[in-house]
């Protein structure tokens, strides 16, 4: 086994460990209710007709020729055209060769010889018997799979049994998100109550999976929930006070369709949250181990000082953890920035339209949110981290008398003895009597 390069926390006081437990395992026992309650028990899949037939392919032979002119645009090329000759691996006729168009019109796929592709089977509406084949898309299965075996692989190699630790911490909130969360809010339940009870699961799950079971970690998750019920909160009074209804991007508005019941207002909170959940535990357990660290390198710092060191290392986190979060959503946002290029009302229409604003709220909550688990956090790290100290170990609360200062001498007079020539020799210049100039005079700590 390898060596881990963290070192474990110091045990807090017993009476501290004691009001940690009290605290966070009613909190963990009411989120595990609670989702209980909310569990979906009869989940509803949208009736979409039936999908046509999927099946994997390899490309043998391409032949591209010229278009032929269409009565819309007589005499213009659209391309490319010609056939696709493929090997079918699945379905009733795997091990034959089928002749597909080539794949045309935006978003089409690029293929040549060799590449494994995904065969639709269409049937004719004519005639139910007959059946053709056109190529979706790319397989990408084997490029995932390796991607992810390079991802895990050095999770492991540099994080060791803590990496390992949150591999299975990124597990459990895939698990959590897709066996509670979607199908919940699917089943038709309240997005922000669902959004919430799944984020307080995955936090305890994550954060003690992650960094063991310590006071250190209870800290993180108070602060972290704490943090995630004012996100709430805030999401909510922001998205009222701007009037907005959820139906700011084209997904939003597709799912209307489908699932008529679906809160969208609800679900663009639990959206704010979900997505302030990342971002917020890494806050929190920094700060937590911050001040835990600052403590024990120097035990003789007050909760004051503790709170006011450790908050100026959140204060840069913060910095530049906000640049982050407005980098992540204009990132995943990147097509619908292009169309301010494009719309020609003025940005201040742009800017308060639905979409866009939609982002800005996003983007302003989750920052509120961050800033306020800095503090949050760092006081509560700082009570536990000075929990247990007596008057004699607390520097705030030394009230015994003050030290007698050391009495200074006179400063000409020091001067005059350090430059006086020494009885019985010569008078030395002054460097030459330091065997090394550079060196430093002051006292050492």
């Amino acid at each position: 086994m390898g060596a881990d390069h963290t070192r474990p926390a110091p045990s807090a006081p017993p009476g501290v460990r004691r009001i940690l437990v009290a605290t966070v395992v009613p909190l963990f026992v009411v989120t595990v209710i609670a989702a209980l309650v909310l569990w979906p028990r009869d989940s509803r899949q949208s009736d979409g007709g039936a999908e046509p037939a999927r099946h994997h392919g390899t490309v043998t032979r391409v032949v591209t020729e010229p278009c032929p002119p269409t009565p819309e645009a007589p005499g213009a090329a659209e391309g490319p055209c010609g056939t696709v000759t493929v090997r079918v691996e699945q379905g009733p006729d795997s091990g034959q060769q089928v002749e597909t168009p080539v794949p045309a019109g935006p978003g089409a796929p690029a293929v040549a010889v060799g590449d494994e592709v995904v065969l639709v089977q269409l049937a004719d509406p004519a005639d139910p018997t007959a059946t053709s084949y056109q190529i979706a898309e790319h397989q990408r299965g084997k490029p995932l799979v390796w991607l992810v075996a390079l991802f895990a692989a050095a999770i492991v190699a540099f994080g060791r049994l803590r990496g390992l630790a949150a591999l299975a911490g990124l597990g459990a909130s895939f698990a959590i998100l897709l066996a509670f969360v979607v199908p919940g809010i699917a089943a038709g339940g309240s997005p922000l109550l669902i959004a919430i009870t799944g984020s307080a699961l995955i936090m305890f799950v994550v954060l003690y999976l992650t960094h063991g079971i310590t006071a250190q970690t209870s800290v993180a998750v108070l602060g972290t929930l704490g943090s995630l019920v004012l996100t709430g909160v805030l999401g909510s009074l922001a998205t009222a006070a701007t009037h907005l209804t959820g139906f700011g991007s084209e997904e939003a508005t597709t799912l209307s369709m489908y699932q008529r019941d679906v809160d969208l207002h609800g679900l663009l909170l639990a959206g704010i949250i979900i997505g302030s959940l990342g971002v917020l535990d890494d806050v929190t357990v920094t700060q937590a181990a911050t001040v835990t660290e600052l403590a024990h390198a120097n035990p003789g710092l007050s909760r004051t000082q503790l709170y006011r060191a450790a908050t100026r290392v959140g204060r840069a986190h913060i910095a530049s953890t906000v640049n982050t979060i407005v980098l992540a959503y204009a990132g995943a946002s990147l097509p619908l920035l292009l169309l301010l290029t494009a719309d020609s009302r003025p940005v201040s229409q742009i800017l308060t339209s639905e979409f866009l604003a939609q982002e800005i709220v996003r983007s302003a909550v989750a920052t509120l949110g961050l800033v306020a688990a800095v503090p949050l956090t760092t006081a509560l790290a700082a009570l536990v981290a000075t929990a247990g100290r007596g008057p004699a170990d607390d520097p705030a609360r030394d009230t015994g008398p003050a030290p007698t200062p050391r009495p200074s001498a006179d400063r000409d007079a020091a001067l005059e003895a350090l430059s006086a020539s020494r009885p019985g020799g010569p008078s030395t210049p002054a460097p030459a009597r330091w065997p090394d100039p550079e060196r430093s005079t002051d006292t050492a700590w």
